[in-house]
């Protein structure tokens, strides 16, 4: 594979814009939202917004939706003109899913953001789109209930979906594939559909529901989630290890998974991720490889597994396992990972991050990791990795000066390589960023005959290219085109 091949921002160019059909829209949409439609320069910007380095493309306007009414409005008026329709939720995506290469419209969906029922017998609850990951556990605190999914960010549910989101939690719980049991969907023609009822199991035709999550909101707008919820466990105990080399840390993993030690979460940080926690979050933890592990259950069972743990991490060179069951000292221990992001900017504040990731088979985890280290030091990156260890899948964000473009080339370089290097070894070029922009490409590579089934699935329910074009695919010319 050639690296100029696979580099991310070369995916990333506007497409045609139809620019008599914005006009009208822009129009419409003025006399009949009123206030909640704006095309204001500022919340342009703000909706075209990428935590990642990939170039800015606004939208046209912006609409802050409070009904499923509403989007079924906006998305018949963009059908009717050919006019492109990008969902947002709160911005937190990694690959540009929000950008809109074409122009169109925004659906902002954070006044979307009500809890519409609670079904604690039945361990779901319906939401819409626009509540965030916190928000929703905030409100099913006195159920007893939880929604385990945790990507790090405060994403919104809908985002969430649209994306197929994991985080740490995912060893345990799983993604949001195994999470989402139902959607409402409001498709090209501007009609709302139910992809399935809220029984834990069906055989009735196809499963659309895991058809649209993680679509990227290229199918379809998503309006309402029913979401599959756990208990809380009665205790929840966590600690950290260091190890002298990753490998050693990954040799653990991979026994306590084999184990059937009931890990619910297992997050590997480098030498130098442990570097920047330390620094950012004013701890003093040994800046080796670590483990950050998590276990919930009864009193007794949490402290059997702990133990069990103790013993694996031992037997492969970990140093004393720090354990603790104390809430504040646990909520201090996982705060400090999930400022992992911020900590890393922190290390060089002058520079701008790219934020990627992949997955392998976890027998692989400590090749890739090991050789993505060395490829990180031959050419003498400042690049720390994080990874969910446990399900195979691990982050690495690039520091580079994006205003020099020998240095954006060096990274995208880099992440042409990483990504060649996962797929060889039986992986995917994304475990939970998803595809939007910055690695159409990679897919292309992984899955080649297969994205044009992908394809002709997008053609067949989106036959105007109007939801979210120029993401997963290569960009059309123009939207007639698609």
């Amino acid at each position: 594979m050639r690296g100029d091949d696979a580099m991310a921002v070369k995916d990333v160019r506007p497409g045609v814009r139809n620019e008599e059909g914005i006009a009208t829209v822009l129009g419409l949409l003025k006399q009949q939202f009123g206030e909640r439609f704006q095309t204001g320069q500022s919340f342009r910007e703000q909706h075209s917004h990428t935590t990642t380095y990939l170039p800015s493309q606004l939208p046209d306007g912006v609409v802050f939706v409070e009904s499923a009414e509403d989007v079924k409005a906006i998305v018949r008026a963009c059908a009717t003109h050919r006019v492109p329709v990008i969902a947002f939720g709160t911005g937190s995506s990694l690959e540009g899913q929000v950008n809109a290469p074409s122009g169109g419209i925004s659906i902002d969906f954070s006044r979307m953001n009500r809890v519409l029922a609670v079904n604690a017998e039945d361990l779901d609850v319906v939401v819409e789109p626009g509540v965030t990951r916190e928000q929703l556990n905030t409100e099913l605190r006195d159920t007893g209930l939880f929604f385990p999914i945790d990507p790090g960010a405060n994403a919104s549910i809908g985002g969430m979906a649209a994306t197929r989101a994991s985080g740490t939690n995912a060893v345990r719980y799983g993604t949001m594939k195994d999470n989402v049991l139902s959607l409402t969907v409001v498709t090209a023609d501007g009609e709302e559909i139910r992809t399935a009822r809220r029984a834990r199991k069906s055989s009735a035709g196809y499963d659309l529901t895991r058809l649209f999550v993680g679509s990227e909101g290229t199918l379809g707008i998503i309006t309402s989630i029913t979401l599959r919820l756990q208990g809380i466990p009665e205790k929840i105990g966590g600690g950290v290890c260091a190890f002298p080399t990753v490998k050693a840390a990954c040799d653990a993993v991979i026994m306590t998974i084999q184990m059937g030690v009931p890990v619910a979460r297992i997050e590997l940080l480098d030498q130098m991720q442990m570097r920047a926690c330390n620094a950012y979050s004013g701890l003093s933890y040994a800046e080796k490889p670590t483990l950050f592990v998590e276990f919930n259950g009864t009193e007794q069972t949490v402290a059997l597994q702990s133990e069990q743990f103790s013993v694996i991490a031992r037997e492969c060179g970990g140093e004393s396992f720090s354990f603790t069951a104390n809430a504040e000292e646990r909520s201090r221990l996982w705060k400090a990972r999930h400022d992992a992001y911020w900590a890393s900017r922190a290390l060089a504040p002058q520079l701008n991050g790219l934020s990627t990731d992949v997955c392998v088979p976890i027998s692989r985890l400590a090749d890739c990791m090991v050789e993505t280290q060395a490829d990180i030091e031959e050419h003498g990156f400042l690049a720390p990795i994080v990874g969910h260890a446990g399900d195979g899948n691990f982050h690495v964000l690039i520091l580079f000066d994006d205003k020099d473009p020998a240095d954006v080339a060096r990274a995208e370089a880099f992440v042409a390589r990483l990504n060649a290097r996962a797929l060889s070894m039986g992986g995917t070029c994304t475990g939970e960023h998803g595809i939007g922009q910055g690695k159409m490409s990679f897919l292309e590579q992984e899955l080649g005959g297969a994205v044009d089934l992908m394809r002709a699935i997008k053609k067949s329910l989106d036959p105007q290219n109007i939801f979210n074009p120029g993401k997963i695919f290569a960009p059309a010319e123009g939207i007639a085109d698609a």
